[in-house]
């Protein structure tokens, strides 16, 4: 008897939609089978081989020395306050050679488009010649042949008495923080919000009534008036150390040591190389009958560029772009041949030899690159998402 109009039909392979959570179903099993069997395994071979487990580890003491760290460290430190100065090395690297790679690749991808043939060609040459060096070569080229091939502090390059360049890095000017630090910060964090407000309003009065209004000296003023005026009320939020040397190296200041400036030039210019090429590509993608009906309102080709071009391209830029932000973070690790004192050297090279703990060290430097790389892909995602044309 056939079922009547409205019953529900019986579950059937033939069905795609019972296709499609059965195979769901089974990979997830699959992957929590395999997932079981590893980790069984693991700890049954490290029982066989008397090798303790655990994360106990991290709170011994390290008792060992890092040239570079962003926040107070000394060797009677732990273990996990070495995987947080490690941490910090690799995003500060990264975070720079990102805001560097970004604005060079972004001259030479426009550049490449010149209608010059000079420029045009130089930009072809550069993008040619680094993307295809390796990065760990161009890492080891600006460390031992130019860094380190500096002369020494005494003979080092003195910049006005301010910046003194030589084989043991860039000493420049230090600042601590002074009595006015916090009232600093306060009216800074006051002035951007101001600025917002101001941005939103003058937008929506910009859509209403079609009067423009002058944001950009606006919001300067209140950028620099806000805190300006904090910086006369509490004093100067920061104190000023000049490097002087005294013996054989400098002391006071801050330091930019060779592994890192090394590090951070070597993956901005060869990751720069890629993001020309994909700014080059996003700017061919757009049609040329959005520059020809620039031209026809009276635009010149600078701010065609700005105002019509690269909004437009941005929609094919962002994907590829966020691939080379996770390339760039991820070849960080590359530090480790140079001794930059970055998570991959400190903690899974260092750590690991002293206490042995392979399998505890390496899951969590795995889970801090999968942890960094999941966050910029979440970033860059919900900026294309909101770029994104909205059909209606």
């Amino acid at each position: 008897m056939n079922n009547p109009t409205g019953a529900r039909k019986g579950l059937s392979l033939s069905d795609p939609r019972v296709r499609a959570w059965l195979f769901q179903v089974v990979t997830v099993v699959a992957v929590i089978a395999l997932g079981w069997f590893l980790i069984h395994n693991t700890q049954t071979n490290m029982q066989h081989r008397g090798i303790t487990s655990g994360f106990d580890f991290l709170e011994r003491s390290a008792g060992f020395g890092i040239a570079q760290h962003l926040i107070d460290y000394n060797e009677t430190d732990t273990y996990a306050r070495v995987l947080l100065v490690g941490l910090l090395n690799t995003l500060l690297a990264s975070a720079i050679g990102i805001v560097l790679a970004t604005v060079l690749g972004f001259i030479i991808g426009v550049a490449r488009l010149s209608s010059n043939w000079v420029i045009g060609k130089l930009a072809a040459v550069y993008v040619e010649t680094f993307r295809n060096i390796p990065p760990l070569l161009q890492i080891l080229f600006w460390y031992f042949a130019v860094f380190t091939a500096l002369p020494g502090p005494r003979g080092s390059i003195n910049i006005d008495d301010l910046f003194f360049i030589s084989s043991r890095g860039v000493n420049m000017p230090g600042a601590s923080m002074g009595e006015g630090f916090w009232p600093f910060v306060v009216s800074l964090l006051l002035a951007l919000v101001a600025i917002v407000v101001m941005v939103r309003q003058a937008n929506r009065r910009f859509d209403e009534t079609g009067q423009p209004f002058h944001k950009f000296w606006v919001g300067l003023l209140l950028l620099v008036g806000i805190p300006g005026v904090c910086v006369l009320l509490f004093g100067n939020p920061l104190q000023w150390q000049v490097p002087q040397l005294k013996g054989f190296n400098f002391t006071g200041g801050w330091v930019l040591i060779p592994e890192f400036l090394a590090l951070t030039l070597a993956l901005s210019i060869y990751t720069a190389a890629f993001i020309a090429e994909i700014v080059r590509a996003g700017i061919r993608s757009v049609s040329h009958g959005q520059t020809e009906a620039a031209r026809s309102l009276g635009l010149r080709e600078g701010p065609t560029l700005r105002k019509v071009i690269i909004p437009q391209a941005m929609r094919v830029i962002i994907p590829p772009l966020t691939s080379q932000y996770l390339n760039l973070t991820k070849n960080s690790s590359l530090a480790a041949v140079i001794g930059y004192p970055e998570l991959v050297s400190l903690f899974a090279g260092t750590v690991l030899n002293q206490t042995g703990q392979s399998v505890e060290v390496m899951a969590i430097t795995m889970g801090v690159y999968l942890t960094i790389s999941i966050s910029i892909s979440l970033l860059m995602n919900g900026y294309n998402k909101r770029i994104a044309l909205i059909e209606r």
